[in-house]
């Protein structure tokens, strides 16, 4: 049986701000988590792109270097292969599923590690492609709108989006107009006040958030709205989370 030890996170960028079950830093142990057993850490896997392929998707991304990278699904159905001497990895999905919710995985050795992250694909790549996380915001690997994603866990709402150069974003979400400066890779985030059926406005761009489900979740949902998807779904932890992914008009 393979050890596990604990993982140094691979996320970019994350906010924790009246999220539930925040994500460590990167490179830092989860808040309480023991130690190591060896004083090392192993980087779990970081979801960079996806592309359509023959018959399928290639995920790809980084890892720890000669490590298995496995993407698994709560069905036990898994997709696996060896990162490079650089860590550099791609896994081909062959899959028309209207929805896979995937968990991260690197096995190194007799260590395993388990990402916090999970990889979401929509109607076989053809919709909305995101990796999700608890207390950081979605990263959209599709080709999204000026809003990427709107992240709630019922009590707080973290909106977020990808942008072209460094200059800010105007944002307004229930709260007066703020200038975000973007991130590495043009990403940017912030938590709002918005409620369900406020508009959203990005760069002059308006999206009207459909605001959570009614009901809390106990396995992956999927909605078809007009105007996005609306995805319920399980973190670590038994963290509940809703994610909105808006697509273009």
């Amino acid at each position: 049986m393979k050890r596990a030890r604990w993982a140094k996170i691979a996320v970019a960028g994350g906010l924790c701000l009246g999220m539930a079950a925040c994500s460590a830093p990167p490179g830092q142990p989860a808040a309480g988590a023991p130690p190591p057993e060896d004083g090392g850490w192993t980087r779990t896997p970081a979801i960079l792109a996806i592309r359509p392929t023959s018959g399928g998707l290639i995920v790809s991304g980084q890892a720890e270097p000669g490590g298995r990278v496995v993407l698994r699904h709560t069905s036990g159905a898994a997709y696996a292969a060896a990162a490079d001497p650089a860590g550099g990895f791609e896994i081909r999905i062959a899959t028309a599923a209207p929805a896979l919710l995937l968990r991260p995985e690197i096995q190194v050795g007799e260590d395993a590690a388990e990402s916090p992250d999970r990889l979401l694909i929509l109607d076989g790549g053809r919709g909305p492609v995101a990796v999700l996380g608890v207390g950081r915001p979605a990263e959209r690997l599709d080709a999204a709108p000026a809003l990427g994603a709107v992240d709630s866990d019922g009590r707080s709402t973290l909106i977020s989006g990808r942008t072209t150069g460094s200059q800010p974003v105007t944002v307004a979400a229930g709260d007066a107009p703020a200038r975000v400066r973007p991130g590495p890779g043009g990403r940017w985030s912030l938590l709002t006040t918005a409620a369900p059926g406020q508009t959203i406005r990005v760069d002059g761009q308006e999206f009207v958030w459909p605001g959570p489900a009614g009901s809390a979740p106990t396995d992956l949902q999927v909605e078809r709205l007009p105007d996005g998807w609306r995805v319920a779904w399980i973190g670590p932890g038994g963290a509940r989370q809703w994610t909105w992914l808006p697509v273009a008009s």
